[in-house]
C-alpha cells in the first residue's frame, strides 16, 4: 500500500500518513547519536561522532555541534549536508533581527522560523523533506535557557532532557531514569549527558575522538558562552566518570 503513495509529499495515503517525512525522520534514527540536558545554570549539548574510516583525516572543526548566533547553538543528527544548508540560513535570519532590532532574537522565535522553512519543504510539489533533526539550545532574557527539539515535519518541542539520533529510545528511558524533576546543575548534566553516551553508542570503547561535547552558560558578568570541549577536556571528563578507555601501550 505504501508504495502508491511515498513517491511525494503532498500525498496522504489512507491512514492519513506522509510516507516521505516518515522516511526523513527514519533516516534520522540511523545517524549518530546527539543529546541535550537542560540544567539550572546552563545546558549540555553531546554528540556522537562516528568515524567510518581511520583514513579520514579528524577535523579540528565540531561535526554535530553549531553555533548559530551568540547566544544559540545545536546539534545536529542526519543528513549533514542538510543540516548545514539549515543552519546557514537561521544564522542569517538571527542577523537580521539583530540589524532591525538590535537585540538578540528570542530563542523560541528563531526555533520556529526554521521549522517553518522545515514544514513548507514538506507541503509543495517538487521538494523534499530535509532529512535531519536539530536540538537547540538558547538563552533569552525572557526566559532564560531553553532546550528545543525539532524534525522534518517542522513540529518542534521545549524539553528538559532528549534524545535524538541512532539508540534514541534508550537514552530516553534512561533519561527518564535518572534525570530528576527538580532543577539539576551543570556539572550533574555533565555526567548524566556522558553516562547516556556511554550506554548508547555503538562504539565499544569511549574516547574523545567518538563524541563531542559542549556546554552554554552563563559567565559571571551576564554573558552567554557557548563553549565547545577539546579531546583533552573530554577524556579528563570520562577519566572523571571511569569510562575512558586506556591504550593497550599503557597498561
Amino acid at each position: 500500500m505504501a508504495r502508491r503513495y511515498d513517491s511525494r509529499t503532498t500525498i496522504f495515503s489512507p491512514e492519513g500518513r506522509l510516507y516521505q517525512v516518515e522516511y526523513a525522520m527514519e533516516a534520522i534514527s540511523h545517524a549518530g547519536t546527539a543529546l541535550g540536558i537542560l540544567a539550572s545554570d546552563g545546558i549540555v549539548l553531546a554528540a556522537e561522532k562516528k568515524v567510518t574510516s581511520k583514513l579520514l583525516e579528524q577535523t579540528t572543526s565540531s561535526e554535530k555541534l553549531y553555533v548559530i548566533s551568540d547566544h544559540i547553538a545545536c546539534a545536529v543528527a542526519g543528513i549533514t549536508a542538510d543540516a548545514n544548508t539549515l543552519i546557514t540560513y537561521v544564522r542569517k535570519q538571527a542577523q537580521q533581527y539583530y540589524s532591525t532590532y538590535k537585540e538578540e532574537i528570542p530563542a523560541e522565535q528563531l526555533v520556529q522560523t526554521l521549522c517553518d522553512l522545515k514544514q513548507g519543504y514538506t507541503q509543495y510539489g517538487g521538494l523534499r523533506p530535509f532529512g535531519v533533526s536539530f536540538l537547540y539550545a538558547g538563552y533569552d532574557r525572557h526566559h532564560g535557557f531553553q532546550l528545543y527539539q525539532s524534525d522534518p515535519s517542522g513540529n518542534y518541542s521545549g524539553w528538559k532532557a532528549t534524545c535524538i539520533g541512532a539508540n534514541s529510545n534508550n537514552a530516553q528511558s534512561i533519561l527518564k531514569q535518572d534525570y530528576k524533576d527538580e532543577q539539576i546543575s551543570l556539572a550533574d548534566a555533565k555526567k548524566l549527558a556522558v553516562k547516556v553516551l556511554s550506554k548508547t553508542m555503538d562504539a565499544t570503547t569511549l574516547g574523545s575522538d567518538k563524541m563531542e561535547f559542549a556546554t552554554l552558560s552563563l559567565s559571571p558578568s551576564g554573558k552567554v558562552i557557548f563553549k565547545v570541549y577539546n579531546p583533552e577536556e573530554i577524556e579528563a571528563l570520562l577519566k572523571a566518570e571511569g569510562l575512558l578507555q586506556v591504550k593497550e601501550e599503557e597498561k
